[in-house]
């Protein structure tokens, strides 16, 4: 099932059931032009396709990687997909969070208008304890934002972790690499990773790796300085500065073309910044072929391998307890 939306600025919106999914954003330009700017398909029967890659979709039950696939909660050891190498990514392969269908509703209130998603997720589905239960609540607002709202409770301690999914080119979703983009993103710090991207367990200093995005810079100043297993591009995920559960500007992202910014705002302590390496020229939305780096995703989350490293805020969600974060996307022009 689609939905559309439209706000006072002529910005529109277009959201499926399946994997309660962003599919088009349509944004002015300084010219007042609209283009859509994120990834995705024409219709929801698209995102069954192995074209797809997440665009974005709700992203969980734990989004990013847990080592082997396996955690250890309350004395019972879960094995989960090994769908990413050895290890489990974005909740699964078949009822991960973007795989299944979402009961939906349409609201128009005061002028928010948007979806509201709904999903009971069975114990042991994809291997998780507990039943969970999730609202995502999607809001395009008047003044140009995307406001993306989770809740989720269980009837057993379970990790959750979530995020959205979104490719963003601010230049139009297929046009040439995002590499001339600039972003700006407020972390001092990284989690550096192994080989397979699980976290060695270190926070290390983005201060002369070409992690700094501390001072705005192209994303594609200092790419081609990765090597090994890093060399495809951005797979990272950096502590962001500031209090978690405190809402604040973490990344702002300018395409110079066409004027467009966008801003990103967060509750949580981490994002992952994402240049579509593994993108590989798949035909999409309006016929576009999607290419490496035509994309980046900045997808606010808790650090990846969580449920295995103590030492990192904790994702384990209790009976009794409520998940609630926001993510806010907001696109303006200068």
């Amino acid at each position: 099932m689609e939905f559309t939306a439209e706000n006072k600025q002529g910005m529109r919106a277009k959201w499926c059931s399946l994997g309660a999914t962003l599919m088009e954003w349509h944004v002015p330009d300084r010219d007042g032009e609209l283009t859509d700017v994120v990834l995705g398909f024409d219709e929801e029967a698209g995102y069954l396709s192995p074209d797809n890659q997440h665009f974005g979709a709700t992203t969980g039950r734990y989004a990013n990687r847990i080592a082997g696939g396996k955690f250890a909660l309350n004395g019972v050891i879960y094995q989960l997909a090994t769908n990413n190498g050895p290890n489990h990514l974005h909740g699964g392969v078949e009822r991960s969070l973007d795989r299944v269908e979402w009961d939906a509703e349409a609201f128009d209130d005061n002028g928010a208008r948007g979806v509201r998603f709904a999903y009971v997720s069975p114990d042991g589905e994809e291997g998780y304890p507990g039943e969970l239960s999730l609202t995502v609540t999607y809001t395009l607002t008047d003044a140009g934002a995307m406001r993306i709202e989770y809740e989720a409770t269980t009837d057993a301690a379970t990790p959750v972790n979530l995020t959205n999914h979104t490719y963003f080119n601010l230049a139009g979703a297929g046009a040439a690499t995002v590499l001339d983009h600039e972003l700006r993103l407020d972390a001092d710090n990284y989690t550096p990773k192994d080989a397979t991207g699980i976290p060695t367990g270190e926070i290390a200093s983005v201060e002369e790796t070409p992690l700094d995005f501390r001072k705005r810079k192209r994303l594609g100043a200092r790419i081609g300085e990765f090597t090994g297993h890093e060399a495809d591009g951005y797979d990272h995920n950096y502590v962001l500065n500031g209090q978690i559960g405190t809402r604040r500007l973490i990344a702002e992202l300018w395409e110079p073309e066409s004027g467009r910014v966008l801003r990103c705002f967060t509750d949580q302590p981490g994002v992952q910044l994402y240049t579509g390496n593994f993108l590989w020229g798949q035909t999409c939305k309006a016929g576009q072929k999607y290419a490496k780096h035509s994309a980046v995703c900045l997808e606010t989350q808790h650090y990846p391998d969580s449920p295995n490293q103590p030492e990192f805020p904790s994702t384990i969600l209790h009976p009794g307890e409520t998940y609630r974060q926001v993510c806010v996307y907001e696109i303006g022009v200068e």
